[in-house]
């Protein structure tokens, strides 16, 4: 049996053996998990956000994504959606193939990504929602190749009036469709981001048991990016703690010490923050991967890594 093997700095990954993935559940299908290895990145005039950024994440787990606001929580599920080109294939592998050059990760629905600007396009132009008056179930069932018992689930679970208008609506109600439809095709890896910023605690935990039952009976893996903790001390599989582009703490739920004496997740990264916050400030480092000048060929549009899944 393999162990969880924690290499601080930046070389920080999960490693798992065959006991701990027979642990998930006899229905469980391992389906890939998601390994960065070596990762480099920086946004054009800002000194590099990761450099040489490692980790695994197994088939069938709940990681929990932590850090302060401008940690790199939100970039890092970019990458791993694949919504930027980064290095080579096989720096950022989900599913085992590449997350930027697979298209069909994303156009087969295996690997979905729930964030900020994909709640932008769904029922919304930007910030503004459509002002077109159609429903939520001209929305949910314009969604092709739904399994209707699954349609129905999530339907009943989010607590959806199949009447609302979608212009009418509060941003909670909008937000439970908007979900509604990025879940209704069974995914293998999905990426959260604050996605339950929005909903009520009944629907918030519905919707983590609900996933808690998609990693358990299908082998899904989740990587889930909250400032909210209330009820995932026992939801949560693994943890990933990132501080200024960096993986300062990964591994199992239970085996992180602070857990066994205050058994507040809230107040343990409570604490990891405060002393974050204390410590200066990381100086630039200057890198093969510091973004060039301003030049015409540079500015050009047509020169964007970002990949055209990041429109959808």
């Amino acid at each position: 049996t393999h162990c969880i093997e924690l290499i601080l700095e930046t070389k920080l990954s999960i490693k798992v053996g065959e006991k701990e993935r027979e642990m998930l559940g006899p229905t469980t299908k391992a389906t890939g998990g998601i390994e960065v290895a070596g990762l480099q990145f920086a946004y054009d005039g800002q000194p590099p956000l990761f450099a040489r950024f490692n980790i695994d994440i197994i088939p069938g787990s709940r990681c929990l994504l932590i850090g302060a606001n401008g940690s790199g929580k939100t970039t890092l599920l970019k990458i791993l959606a694949g919504k930027h080109l980064v290095g080579g294939r096989d720096v950022v592998r989900v599913l085992g193939s590449s997350a930027f050059h697979d298209t069909n990760l994303v156009c087969s629905g295996d690997l979905v990504y729930l964030g900020g600007s994909w709640s932008k396009t769904v029922g919304s132009a930007g910030d503004v929602p459509l002002q077109g008056d159609f429903s939520s179930e001209h929305m949910i069932f314009g969604v092709e190749g739904v399994d209707p018992l699954r349609r129905e689930k999530l339907i009943d679970l989010l607590d959806i009036d199949l009447q609302w208008r979608m212009h009418k609506v509060s941003d909670g109600q909008r937000r439970r469709v908007q979900i509604c439809m990025g879940l209704l095709h069974p995914y293998k890896a999905l990426l959260l981001d604050e996605i339950t910023v929005d909903l009520d605690v009944v629907t918030r935990m519905d919707l983590l048991e609900f996933f808690k039952e998609e990693c358990e009976q299908r082998g899904a893996t989740i990587v889930y990016a909250t400032h909210i903790f209330d009820g995932l001390e026992t939801w949560a599989t693994h943890v990933a703690y990132i501080q200024e582009g960096e993986l300062r703490r990964c591994g199992k739920m239970a085996d992180i010490h602070e857990l066994k004496s205050a058994n507040n997740l809230l107040s343990v990264v409570e604490s990891w923050l405060h002393s974050e916050s204390k410590l200066p400030k990381k100086e630039p480092v200057n890198s093969s991967i510091q973004s060039r000048g301003p030049g015409p060929f540079n500015s050009s549009p047509f020169r964007s890594a970002r990949h055209m899944a990041y429109y959808r």
